[in-house]
């Protein structure tokens, strides 16, 4: 009886990355527990005991032992030989006082898109939105009815707008901008880091509702006369008036049909002197396998089990732009996943 062939080393490799891969939803959930629960900030004033923890926490002892175990593995802590939990540097970006703080972002990932998706199949074969499935809105009209999703979405946005604000002003010359309009701006965090650095530049931030009226930051550092908060509805209108227009992370939340309406809306309120500039991930015209391109792959699917957008390569974006009016100028590249595309009327 002849022997049976034993598989090549990178089969078990290769099984062992996919195993990571299948079971990787772990890791989410375990960032978001860690969030929802401030134990970044119950870890800020030193290291802890579990029980001590799970006290301040409110939790059962054996089982958040069991949690901190799993975030230590993964870094956002560390087991000190004492027992004790100590706070390592990537567990201080979930602390809810950091400037760098991405714990909105973690529990609006563990929390809020974790059922949308679980229905991925759902988009796969319908090409309709899970959210749409699961929560029978689309696009964005859920945040208009729950105050809670909104606060958390808008907070979330700001901690990766933060993120990639210094890498926008650091590659784009905002220095001849009068006034800068941020279509979809959220709290404001956006504008704000330009004006901040362009003390004569002001700003219009215009968002729906649910954004405009917990958008504090600007205010609180005391831009409030450099910078207007507008509510609306971009479907409809922009406000006129700017020089440049901002738009970040908000074409790929939209379909083809749907970006034309901003874009076109845009284009109505701008003078032909203006400048339109997108801030989006670019879509690589051919996946490879990078941590870019796993990145914007996420970015994909999460506009698809969501408000139902996607991300474009450079290419679509040109064709999109050129088919409501703009003429694309430049591409510029940040040291994030974000470009910014600057356009012109045409």
């Amino acid at each position: 009886m002849s022997a049976r062939p034993m598989p090549e080393q990178n089969h078990f490799q290769n099984a062992s990355k996919l195993l990571d891969i299948i079971g990787a939803s772990w890791m989410s959930q375990a960032v978001y527990v860690a969030g929802e629960l401030r134990l970044a900030d119950l870890l800020a004033g030193g290291p802890l005991r579990v029980d001590e923890l799970a006290k301040a926490a409110g939790c059962h002892d054996e089982s958040l032992g069991r949690l901190m175990r799993g975030l230590a593995s993964l870094g956002i802590c560390a087991e000190r030989e004492d027992g004790r939990f100590a706070l390592a540097p990537m567990g201080s970006l979930l602390r809810s006082d950091m400037p760098s703080s991405l714990r909105s972002w973690a529990i609006m990932w563990g929390k809020n898109q974790w059922p949308i998706w679980g229905h991925l199949l759902h988009s796969v074969r319908s090409g309709e939105s899970a959210r749409k499935l699961v929560k029978g809105t689309e696009g964005y009209d859920h945040l208009a009815h729950d105050a809670d999703a909104a606060a958390v979405f808008n907070r979330a946005m700001t901690e990766i707008t933060r993120f990639v604000a210094s890498e926008v002003l650091r590659v784009y010359d905002f220095s001849s901008v009068r006034c800068i309009v941020d279509i979809g701006g959220g709290y404001g965090e956006l504008v704000a880091t330009v004006l901040e650095a362009h003390p004569k530049a002001r700003g219009v931030v215009f968002d729906l509702p649910h954004a405009i009226d917990g958008a504090e930051r600007a205010r609180e550092e005391g831009l409030g006369e450099r910078c207007e908060f507008v509510a609306g509805d971009f479907f409809e209108s922009v406000p006129p008036g700017g020089d440049a227009y901002l738009l970040k992370s908000v074409l790929h939340n939209w379909n083809d049909e749907k970006s034309a309406v901003i874009l076109r809306n845009c284009r109505r309120a701008m003078s032909q002197s203006a400048k339109l500039l997108l801030v989006e991930r670019l879509a690589l015209a051919r996946m490879e396998v990078s941590c870019e391109a796993q990145a914007v792959a996420r970015a994909d699917l999460n506009m698809l089990v969501g408000p139902g957008g996607r991300e474009r390569t450079e290419v679509e974006f040109r064709n999109l732009l050129g088919a409501a009016g703009f003429t694309p100028v430049e591409v510029f590249a940040t040291a994030t996943e974000f470009s910014i595309i600057e356009s012109a009327a045409s």
